[in-house]
């Protein structure tokens, strides 16, 4: 008699999206893919498991895979939706239209359409005013060098070198370039980590399952992972091919893979 298993696979779903930047066969900007996606990794992790080679559709009909499934989470925010003021394009930008949110809204009926797939969604708050992408940094950062020679100049042209002068004009021009879209309001995802924490918890405690998958490679889960290996769980990471550390290797029973290894990293050629 084959034995059914009692599996829950738990996924964070920022971390997974950012992965699949990995896999260019995926069009990340498709919603219907990304939730394909997910649900082909998790089939693919309870057949590794189990044994089970049933077929099954895309759609999710059929297959017995799904019979050792407690649930299948998936972790993700609501998208910022309010109105702040742009301070370069003078206007008031609505991100509830933007095409992250509407992406993210598409994604998430996706995911509840499929079967045994669970919604935990947390909120995103904005944590300060907006500023340059980190990609700017280091060229705004050398007009700094220059302040006081600029601030000298202004108030005695006479003191004007020319070779100081050449190398501030270098510094001032990556502020001068800078555009409209060239700055970022700093968001931040609140209560997804700590929805992912009590899930672990809770199925643990309640001996709801028998074998927890995590898809992240974030070492703040590390506490959960012992609450759960102490109790008798079975616990698997999942970090999509991603170098983890020393730490989290130790407190976890196996690292296992949905997806096929990229065959190539980003920016390679």
């Amino acid at each position: 008699m084959t034995r059914i298993r009692r599996i829950a696979i738990l996924i964070d779903g920022g971390f997974f999206m950012k992965r699949l930047r990995d896999w260019p066969n995926i069009d990340r900007s498709d919603p219907k893919a990304v939730a394909t996606t997910a649900r082909w990794m998790c089939r693919r992790h309870v057949r590794r498991l189990t044994g089970d080679n049933d077929r099954d559709d895309d759609n999710g009909r059929g297959g017995m895979w799904l019979d050792h499934v407690y649930r299948l989470f998936f972790y993700d925010a609501h998208p910022y939706e309010d109105q702040p003021h742009h301070p370069l394009k003078n206007r008031q930008i609505n991100f509830k239209t933007t095409p992250e949110a509407q992406f993210r809204r598409a994604l998430f009926q996706h995911i509840r359409r499929q079967r045994k797939f669970a919604l935990r969604l947390g909120t995103v708050t904005k944590t300060g005013d907006w500023m340059p992408y980190n990609r700017h940094f280091k060229g705004l950062l050398k007009l700094w060098h220059h302040a006081a020679y600029i601030e000298s100049v202004l108030a005695d042209p006479a003191t004007a070198d020319p070779e100081q002068t050449a190398a501030a004009r270098k510094a001032l021009s990556a502020w001068t370039a800078l555009g409209e879209d060239d700055v970022e309001l700093p968001l931040r995802q609140k209560g997804v980590d700590m929805r992912i924490g009590l899930d672990i918890a809770a199925m643990t405690f309640k001996q709801q399952v028998d074998t927890i998958i995590l898809v992240t490679g974030d070492s703040d889960f590390i506490p959960a992972a012992k609450i759960a290996r102490r109790e008798g769980m079975e616990f698997i990471l999942d970090p999509m091919w991603q170098d983890i550390s020393d730490e989290l290797h130790e407190h976890v029973d196996g690292i296992a893979s949905g997806l096929d290894k990229p065959k190539k990293e980003r920016g390679t050629q």
